[in-house]
């Protein structure tokens, strides 16, 4: 797992930070007679030698200390960082950058449908408009349709559309088509020949 540093800036001044402990009898029994308490932190200008001993200073000896250096520079600072593991991504925001990008997808699907589907219907209402209309003509609508069929399946494939919406429209294009060939005698129902 990663981790992230955060560092800041604060003013140093030479002092002592006292590390105690509620259990004081506890660095006479680990530490030897006579050993000094007191250990320093010392910071140099490229923060390359940081020396702590953490065996007396963070737990174990009661009275420890920490130390600035004695004649630190006027304008030193100390350096304090904090380490820690990266968040875990958030699933609410990963969900919403998936739904984003699936959400131009479709929408980019769907516009070529409507695309297709409308210039299918312009040339079927120009075709059914003319007087002088020959069954010839149908040929160039037959392929706008063929293609505003593939850009249905496609949408329906790739989950854009549901198949019972994809059905609808191709039914749509079939029955408008169907119009404009009895609208001009180029077809005739079945229904009415046998009647």
């Amino acid at each position: 797992m990663a981790t992230i540093i955060s560092c800041f800036v604060l003013p140093c001044k030479p002092g002592a930070v006292p590390l105690t402990t509620r259990n004081s009898s506890l660095h006479e029994k680990l530490l030897p007679r006579g050993a000094h308490l007191t250990k320093t932190l010392a910071f140099s200008n490229s923060l390359s030698s940081i020396s702590l001993p953490i065996d007396y200073a963070f737990g174990v000896s009661g009275g420890a200390s920490i130390r600035a250096l004695e004649n630190p520079k006027p304008l030193r600072r100390s350096v304090v960082c904090n380490a820690m593991p990266t968040k875990k991504a958030d699933s609410a925001e990963k969900r919403a950058r998936q739904a984003e990008k699936r959400r131009i997808y479709n929408k980019g699907k769907k516009s070529e449908v409507k695309t297709r589907m409308r210039k299918v219907f312009e040339e079927l209402d120009v075709l059914k408009k003319k007087v002088d209309a020959k069954a010839e003509e149908i040929l160039s609508v037959e392929k706008l349709i063929s293609e505003a069929y593939s850009a249905i399946d496609k949408a329906v494939k790739s989950g854009t559309l549901h198949k019972n919406t994809g059905a609808h429209r191709k039914s749509r294009l079939a029955r408008r088509k169907k119009s404009v060939e009895i609208h001009h005698a180029w077809y005739i129902p079945t229904s009415t020949a046998t009647a």
